[in-house]
């Protein structure tokens, strides 16, 4: 392909976990990356800032999807049933090349201590998104807190099931979301 053909990000971002995996996220450039993309650098840097970024390349959209879910569920739901509502939404962002990168995600991130601390500060702004949102509905901080962070887990508890389960369409991560929060609610409610 071209180095003009749409696409470049998404092509960047397959490269790059197929050297990550196949030769250690450390010792795979960017350079290398933007060759196998059958891109240039300079592409690569239009789409990100540094290598480190092409994993949480959707977190805005992520962020933006969960509140939207939040602000726009039903005036007398719960903080969780807010917080499922969002999951539902957030999900949506979720097409055949999240199907198709999803496994080699989960591998990549195994491998990498310094990408689990770049995912880990993902799932920080994940849970600031959430919890802004259920303030601005009124909920309590504190609970606000509460909620956002288990809807963190269970988007991330969901995800890493739905990458187990190479036959699993990208529309069944809303379900995995739901069932992943509703079992951490029960959890939580046994702590009492």
């Amino acid at each position: 392909m071209g180095r003009w053909e749409p696409g470049a990000r998404e092509r960047l971002v397959l490269a790059a976990l197929d050297l990550f995996q196949e030769q250690g996220y450390d010792e795979t450039t960017v350079a290398q990356i933007a060759e196998r993309a059958g891109l240039t650098r300079s592409t690569f840097f239009r789409h990100f800032p540094d290598k480190r970024e092409l994993l949480v390349a959707g977190q805005a959209t992520m962020s933006a999807l969960l509140a939207e879910g939040i602000r726009e569920a039903p005036a007398g739901a719960t903080p969780l049933a807010a917080v499922a509502e969002g999951l539902r939404r957030a999900a949506k962002a979720y097409g055949p090349l999240s199907r198709e990168i999803a496994p080699r995600l989960e591998a990549v991130l195994a491998a990498s201590e310094e990408l689990r601390q770049r995912n880990a500060q993902k799932a920080v702004g994940l849970a600031a998104a959430m919890e802004e949102a259920l303030v601005a509905r009124g909920v309590p901080t504190v609970s606000a807190r509460l909620a956002a962070e288990l809807g963190v887990l269970a988007h991330h508890t969901a995800f890493t099931r739905w990458a187990a389960e190479s036959a699993a369409p990208a529309e069944a991560m809303a379900d995995y979301s739901v069932e992943a929060l509703e079992e951490l609610r029960r959890a939580a409610a046994s702590l009492a």
